[in-house]
């Protein structure tokens, strides 16, 4: 069965579960676009600062080639680094994105965070990830205060190019989002932000709902790929919390399926990452059954306000510069 979608302001629509491809490492990535795609997944979320583009592209032209979708069918989102806020640098790093991915335009183009870096060049290092320059005695990142109107601006241009269908931002909270609004002339169509029942950040949601922007929840299922960088420990993961696990069993499904459906049914769109082909279906199986109210309600209980991806933390403790944007 096709998965809903969602309508964003433009009228263009957004699947409602995509496929994450955040730490999908080489020589696994490619195959699980591939395998996504045959399984019915029609919405892609990719960056430069994830390394894969290059073997996204191969999954996605894959795919086409053995005719299991075509070009349009697909819904891609692909994100602006940091290093590239500056006006001049906004096209450049898109174009290298749609290089790499090997498609004319993508459908979804976001600031990937509200955090403006020092600019890298593609030939000293791509991706350029947070370091400024890795040769120093003590690499850090290095912020070069620009204005999110500049970057915007190169960000309208991007449609205006048909470069891009629609553009929006990630890791926005309310105060840059309204701000944004205030003077932007093509409004920003998505936010996308860290929500699952952990952090629940009903605010931001109802905010972004309010302004007709489109919420997509990133790591849905919480702690998973964080174990491995430092930012969660092996036992918070939400999957094995009492509440969800009594949930699962009531309707028959796993853990993980229970917080995609409590998700979905907030009315928001998802990227859930796995490379495992029976997980990339039972990720894309949650629209067969519905959670009660107080079952919705019990999930968002569990909220602590528990954010994995926060550069209040990681910035400083791995990049050696404070930098916190909650």
């Amino acid at each position: 069965a096709a998965v809903p979608s969602i309508a964003l302001r433009t009228g263009r629509t957004m699947p409602q579960v995509g496929l994450g491809t955040w730490k999908a490492g080489p020589g696994v990535v490619a195959k699980a676009v591939e395998t996504a795609l045959k399984l019915g997944y029609r919405h892609l979320d990719c960056a430069c600062d994830y390394g894969n583009e290059q073997e996204v592209g191969k999954g996605i032209k894959a795919a086409i080639d053995s005719g299991v979708c075509k070009r349009e069918d697909i819904f891609v989102t692909s994100k602006l680094w940091n290093t590239f806020h500056k006006k001049e640098h906004v096209r450049p790093a898109c174009e290298r994105t749609l290089t790499d991915l090997g498609l004319d335009y993508v459908d979804l183009y976001l600031i990937h965070f509200p955090i403006a870096l020092k600019y890298v060049p593609f030939e000293t290092r791509y991706p350029p990830e947070w370091f400024h320059d890795l040769t120093a005695p003590e690499p850090k990142m290095v912020v070069d205060p620009t204005p999110v109107s500049e970057t915007w601006a190169a960000m309208e241009a991007l449609v205006d190019a048909g470069l891009v269908k629609d553009i929006g931002v990630s890791n926005f909270g309310c105060q840059l989002v309204a701000d944004l609004m205030s003077y932007a002339r093509i409004p920003p169509a998505v936010n996308q932000i860290e929500l699952h029942p952990y952090l629940t950040q009903e605010f931001l949601v109802r905010f972004c709902k309010d302004l007709d922007i489109v919420v997509t929840g990133y790591s849905p299922l919480g702690a998973g790929s964080y174990v491995s960088i430092g930012g969660a420990k092996e036992d918070e993961t939400v999957l094995k919390n009492p509440v969800v696990t009594d949930i699962a069993q009531k309707h028959s499904k796993s853990a993980a399926q229970v917080c995609l459906r409590w998700a979905v049914q907030r009315g928001y769109t998802i990227v859930p990452k796995s490379s495992n082909e029976d997980r990339l279906a039972e990720n894309l199986s949650v629209f067969d059954f519905e959670l009660t109210e107080a079952e919705m309600a019990t999930l968002s209980g569990l909220n602590k306000n528990r954010r994995y991806n926060d550069p209040g933390y990681f910035c400083e403790g791995a990049f050696k510069q404070f930098y916190p944007i909650h």
